[in-house]
């Protein structure tokens, strides 16, 4: 017989969340696993003793995981999606006619807590991935990636020199309609051109190559493209913006995310945003303090630090050889020791030319260009005269041999053999094996492919919160691992006893029915 559903609402159910989610739930085993109760002695200091009661901390730290676990990164969305969520609402601690938090009161939450909060979080949840020996310490690989932030390329206004910057403004405003309707969230410093002379004249030239070739440039044939530069443009929506490129990219603006992770099981063990305008190698030393501290704290011991050649510097490596660290890091292919054909003496410092001819040292100067210590090694023009190779050495103007290395030439050297060596190439596999696919998942699974707040100080608590959802999501897999494997040797020593013993195997046929699969 045919059967048919016919749906009547009923007016009174007897129904409990716990009843209805799976005891293997995803949520439901994170929920017992995770203890956020210390989050009420920390953020207790930003609210006060009276007025309406704002969200609970913990239930805006569990909204706010979700979303990076559920890879939504609108919170309007993200309160939709959790309330058609049985597993999530029990997650939360809702039960299914209670009304969840409006969208707004998480970023207005999100704004409220310091960043020092959510670093907080992540060095707790860090250190139950340490508890459990997923986290060896000793290993660290560390990458970087731009992340898009929450601005347009067509937000961007020209900075003007101090002097004209009132006078700027004023033409603008009753120029641009835009500038009505969005508040310039720019300081005048931010609105300052930063650029000298130099600078412009090779901003300019560019333009001119633009122009020619735009055809050929992505996103160049875009209507009203052109060739910004973070010294003559700023965005007023996003001022800690930046613009920045990947190769066959177009320009765009966008933080940058410095993140290191254990080799061991590939757990994040820091996670910072920074401005995207400068180079790596530029940061280094700061995540390795923020880094060492942190390992410290674990009782962990770090020896090894594996990046790629953007890191590289004369001073990087110096600082790391200080701080007891080896480190695998490829040197820039533009490096060399000295001239071509030049041998260099290290115990008198001085070079020798293919002739014979001494290149002695003369002085250390600070490049102003790169901003690095340089040598300066320098001869007579009376040594060069008459050499049979000077118009091949010299060139055409000088008179006398003069160039400059790097002062870290040493490090450079001891660097390169590592590099090279049995361990350099297998560092090299590693990194590559561990550190990338790691920011793959944080982009395309855990939210992290556009930063959804404005400013450095947000978008340093969106990467926190990303790599606090990756953390547990390996933490969760890592212990039901454990869990089952030791399930099956403990069935198994008790199935190797019960062959030993033979028909005295009902001795242990009790102990066979407590364990817990």
């Amino acid at each position: 017989m045919q059967g048919k559903k016919v749906y009547q609402e009923q007016l009174f159910h007897s129904f409990r969340l716990s009843d209805r989610v799976p005891k293997h739930n995803f949520y439901r085993r994170l929920s017992f696993e995770l203890d956020l109760d210390y989050l009420y002695e920390l953020t207790k200091v930003y609210y006060g003793s009276s007025g309406q009661k704002s969200i609970d901390p913990v239930v805006f730290f569990k909204l706010c995981l979700v979303g990076y676990l559920e890879n939504i990164i609108s919170d309007r969305k993200l309160i939709q999606h959790c309330s058609m969520r049985l597993d999530i609402l029990y997650f939360l601690g809702y039960d299914i006619d209670e009304e969840l938090p409006w969208h707004s009161t998480i970023s207005r939450t999100r704004q409220l807590f310091p960043e020092s909060i959510f670093e907080e979080v992540f060095t707790r949840v860090f250190m139950l991935c340490v508890d459990k020996g997923m986290v060896s310490g000793h290993t660290q690989a560390i990458d970087s990636a731009p992340v898009k932030a929450n601005a347009s390329m067509d937000s961007l206004e020209l900075k003007v020199p101090e002097e004209d910057l009132e006078i700027h403004l004023s033409k603008v405003r009753v120029q641009s309609y835009r500038d009505r309707q969005v508040q310039n969230k720019a300081t005048k410093k931010q609105q300052t051109i930063t650029a000298n002379t130099q600078e412009l004249k090779a901003i300019q030239s560019r333009n001119k190559k633009w122009a020619k070739d735009q055809d050929q440039r992505p996103g160049a044939g875009n209507k009203g493209s052109r060739y910004a530069s973070n010294k003559t443009h700023y965005s007023p929506t996003d001022p800690d913006a930046r613009i920045s490129v990947k190769p066959g990219k177009a320009r765009k603006l966008n933080y940058m995310s410095q993140l290191s992770v254990d080799t061991a099981h590939h757990v994040i063990s820091d996670i910072k945003a920074y401005h995207a305008d400068k180079k790596d190698n530029q940061y280094l030393q700061d995540i390795t303090i923020r880094l060492q501290r942190r390992l410290r704290k674990t009782g962990l011991l770090w020896e090894h630090l594996v990046a790629d050649t953007g890191y590289s510097s004369g001073e990087n490596y110096a600082f790391l050889e200080s701080q007891g660290l080896t480190s695998y890091i490829p040197p820039h292919g533009t490096y060399k020791g000295g001239p071509d054909g030049f041998i260099y003496n290290k115990e008198a410092d001085h070079y020798i030319c293919p002739q014979g001819e001494i290149i002695p040292f003369k002085k250390v100067f600070l490049d102003y260009r790169t901003k690095t210590k340089k040598k300066e090694y320098r001869n007579s023009s009376k040594v060069c005269k008459g050499c049979p190779i000077a118009s091949q050495c010299l060139g055409k103007t000088a008179k006398e041999k003069k160039f400059s290395v790097t002062y870290y030439r040493e490090e450079y050297e001891r660097a390169i053999a590592r590099v090279n060596s049995k361990q350099g190439r297998y560092m090299k596999k590693k990194r590559q094996s561990t550190v990338e696919p790691v920011f793959g998942t944080l982009k395309e699974y855990m939210g992290l492919r556009k930063i959804n707040t404005l400013g450095i100080k947000q978008a340093n608590k969106v990467m926190h919160m990303a790599a606090i959802a990756y953390n547990l999501k390996k933490y969760l897999k890592f212990i039901e691992k454990t869990a089952k494997s030791g399930a099956r040797s403990l069935a198994l020593i008790i199935s190797n006893i019960k062959s030993l013993f033979g028909h005295y195997s009902w001795i242990v046929s009790s102990i066979h029915f407590r364990i817990p699969y």
